[in-house]
């Protein structure tokens, strides 16, 4: 448990003592100095130490940058290799832990980062069974990525000191199985004479039992030690998962700090639903006036999954339903008004008529501004533009529809072809992190080439 730093003192030695003894069990034992001998670690024993206010939320901040980043790259489908590339500035930025072999003067403090990082992040996405989820999943990635980055001798020794219930086969059992054994693992070459293997119950490897890459026999799941990271890798999420569940059955005794429950529940909210953490102020230009003619001009920030939509408009005249949804909100979020939107789609859709247009198409538009309907409209708020993650788990767009993210839905070599196309610019690539809603975008494109008429308060609607 962590408990966070008042700004002038600690927390008074009387209110210690006289602590309910139902709460006793989750009190905070005395501060000690912990050294981190390992990079690596299962997060056993959870920090003992006080940190100030800040570093609670900073620390939590930047692991939950980290473990976003990594959500994207798994909506994305990149590839390991991708994926290690991709984060590895990301975590240099935000959570570096470098290994003992760097010699780094900051290696303790990384450490102490990541583990108290760690473990108030499971304070916050303990409370439901879905955050639980996430969280160990995406925890386990990070893991993995760090374990496979790790130098081989630290790596081992890390291992060693978990004492796992790993049983070595023998030489004689493994002369027993003989072929059986080195036909069910399909990692072994032929030409090699020397293969140590691991003896574990079959149910601690299902990865590679379902993907039938080792022996199982009486129980047992004879696991090949290059195949070592798979069983480091589950014994990780098991312990984590179980931990989980016990911190969401303390979570109602905690005797938290009445400042940490908000911060507590912002973390939470953000990584449940990022939809939820969308704000005006996150899109919208303040001292822009945008009206339906100003569109196409401010359409060059938009990015690439509003623009293919943009572009699909004025190729077509006309967008079906699901693209028109995530556009119109998209226009929403960027600060058009209801009555321009509506203005904007009748001049959009020119090939038809009012008739048609005010039956099939006007009420669509209102609804998504919550100008009229119920339940999810009643207070006159509407939806919610997407984010990228939505966008990303949206189903495939069939035969003539444009919505979802074209980095995900594009064939390669149609994105590169899209890509070359867009003024590299006026990409907002000032911040390295990876950008999760398309109106971020937006704002961080306008002001990033506006920047002058920002500072001088004439922004106009030239885009």
């Amino acid at each position: 448990m962590i408990t966070a730093q008042r700004p002038t003192s600690r927390i008074d030695a009387k209110r210690r003592s006289v602590l309910d003894h139902r709460k006793k069990h989750f009190a905070q034992p005395a501060w000690e100095h912990r050294d981190y001998e390992y990079r690596l670690s299962f997060y056993t024993l959870p920090p003992t130490g006080e940190i100030g206010v800040e570093e609670f939320e900073g620390w939590a901040l930047a692991r939950l940058k980290v473990l976003a980043e990594l959500e994207a790259c798994s909506f994305r489908n990149r590839s390991p290799e991708e994926t290690r590339e991709a984060m590895h500035p990301i975590l240099e930025k935000h959570m570096p832990l470098h290994q003992n072999s760097s010699r780094s003067m900051t290696l303790q403090d990384e450490r102490k980062k990541d583990h108290y990082s760690h473990f108030i992040l499971r304070l916050a996405f303990s409370a439901t069974e879905d955050l639980r989820r996430r969280f160990s999943r995406l925890e386990a990635q990070l893991f993995k990525l760090r374990y496979n980055d790790d130098a081989v001798k630290e790596r081992q020794a890390f291992v060693d000191s978990l004492e796992l219930s790993w049983e070595r086969v023998t030489e004689t059992e493994r002369l027993e199985l003989g072929q059986d054994l080195v036909n069910a693992t399909p990692s072994w070459r032929k030409g090699e004479t020397e293969e140590g293997w691991f003896k574990v119950d079959w149910e601690k490897v299902p990865e590679l039992v379902e993907g039938r890459r080792v022996l199982v026999k009486g129980a047992k799941a004879y696991v090949p030690s290059r195949e070592q990271t798979s069983m480091v890798v589950g014994e990780f999420g098991r312990r984590l998962d179980a931990a989980l569940e016990l911190t969401s059955r303390a979570l109602p005794r905690l005797d938290e700090d009445d400042r940490l429950s908000p911060i507590l529940e912002h973390l939470s909210k953000s990584f449940t639903a990022p939809d939820a953490a969308y704000a005006a102020s996150d899109s919208v230009i303040s001292g822009a006036t945008i009206n339906a003619a100003s569109i196409d001009s401010l359409s060059q920030h938009f990015p690439l999954c509003m623009q293919n939509l943009h572009r699909e408009l004025r190729k077509n005249s006309h967008l079906k339903h699901f693209g028109r949804l995530q556009y119109t909100l998209f226009l929403k979020g960027i600060g058009l008004s209801l009555e321009e939107c509506l203005i904007f789609w009748r001049r959009s859709f020119r090939l038809i008529q009012d008739d048609k247009f005010n039956k099939e198409y006007k009420y669509n538009i209102r609804h998504a501004y919550g100008d009229v309907g119920g339940d999810a409209n009643k207070r006159g708020r509407g939806y919610t533009p997407y984010a990228c993650q939505k966008l990303l788990t949206e189903a495939p767009p069939g035969p003539g529809q444009s919505h979802g993210c074209p980095y995900k839905t594009f064939s390669v070599d149609n994105l590169i072809q899209t890509l070359q196309v867009k003024d590299e610019n006026l990409w907002p690539a000032a911040e390295l992190d990876t950008i999760l809603h398309p109106n971020s975008y937006f704002k961080r494109s306008f002001l990033l080439k506006n920047f002058g008429k920002v500072q001088s308060g004439d922004l106009g609607v030239e885009g």
